[in-house]
């Protein structure tokens, strides 16, 4: 299983590899939108995990590109600005789980364990 982590945080790429190379997860990190766009056409992950406040846009305007384009990909939003209406938000554009900054292993591990069963 492969996942990619969108995310502008070099130590959240660092932390969130971690615990998915420990869930037996093959994982690579993007810090952009537009490097995600590069990474999506060379390969197509079964997990996204996608940070909201990018360098370049904002996470929650570009679910619904990765839906439409990568629709078996299961995202997963990650974000310190984790309020009800971000999570809506996200939801109702397409995101399949929310998770807020900062996270557990544990949250971490139950998600993936929600996504691979």
């Amino acid at each position: 299983m492969k996942a990619l982590i969108i995310d502008d945080e070099i130590d959240i790429c660092y932390l969130l590899g971690g615990l998915l190379r420990n869930n037996n997860i093959q994982c690579s990190y993007v810090n952009s939108i537009s490097e995600a766009k590069v990474a999506l056409q060379k390969q197509c992950p079964e997990i996204i995990f996608l940070d909201n406040h990018l360098p370049d846009g904002m996470g929650i305007d570009f679910i619904s590109y990765v839906k439409k384009n990568y629709s078996s990909s299961k995202l997963i939003m990650i974000t310190a600005y984790a309020t009800p209406a971000e999570k809506r938000k996200a939801l109702l554009a397409g995101a399949d789980m929310f998770i807020a900054k900062p996270f557990s292993r544990d949250t971490i591990n139950k998600t993936v364990g929600l996504i691979v069963h």
